[in-house]
């Protein structure tokens, strides 16, 4: 069972988040913000992840330290459910089109934090939420996890329709790299690893 629960209490949020990887693709999110929340639900439906999230922070301020430190332990759950890394692909990619946005996100589950993220959006928000916590988001769960994460905007000019492209690009990416290896890398249970060590 490729399942986890994570929970990380701090002064500022407290975020418990429930992952199974193999499925069924239902959720149950609240984290206080609407729009985050809809991320959350279109991720776990297109990545068939079960997920639920509860997560309370000091939004009086403004969604950043909650955009972030949901990115952290959904990262963390990530990583605890996948254990080793065994007979997984490790690879993932995704050209996600949404109307005029299209995007490319691109994946290795590398035991190695990066994102590399060239995205333009010209709006500040969405509904309340400040459109530069998409990018807080990538990179906390890039490196929670750790794998290497790029995310590159091909069109688009709407932000809601860029982020939820991102979102969802990143759930078929995910998918992709924990279903088990074709072939050699992360075959029968083996590492997809010449060095003996993923996670």
């Amino acid at each position: 069972m490729r399942v986890a629960e994570v929970s990380r209490k701090t002064g500022e949020t407290d975020v418990t988040i429930s992952l199974d990887l193999d499925g069924p693709g239902k959720s149950a999110v609240s984290t206080g913000c609407g729009f985050l929340d809809h991320m959350l639900e279109l991720f776990a439906k297109h990545g068939n992840f079960g997920l639920a999230v509860s997560a309370e922070g000091d939004v009086r301020v403004d969604f950043h330290h909650l955009a972030e430190d949901v990115g952290i332990v959904l990262g963390q759950a990530f990583r605890e459910a996948l254990g080793e890394g065994r007979g997984i692909a490790r690879y993932g990619s995704a050209m996600l089109p949404m109307d005029e946005a299209l995007l490319l996100v691109a994946l290795d589950i590398s035991g190695r934090a990066w994102l590399e993220y060239s995205v333009s959006i010209a709006a500040p928000k969405v509904g309340d939420f400040d459109t530069e916590l998409a990018r807080e988001f990538m990179l906390a769960f890039s490196r929670a996890l750790p794998l290497t994460l790029h995310i590159r905007q091909l069109s688009g000019s709407n932000a809601h329709h860029i982020i939820e492209a991102m979102f969802k690009g990143l759930a078929r990416a995910m998918r992709q790299a924990v279903s088990a290896g074709a072939g050699g890398a992360g075959a029968a249970g083996e590492l997809p690893s010449t060095k003996g060590l993923l996670l």
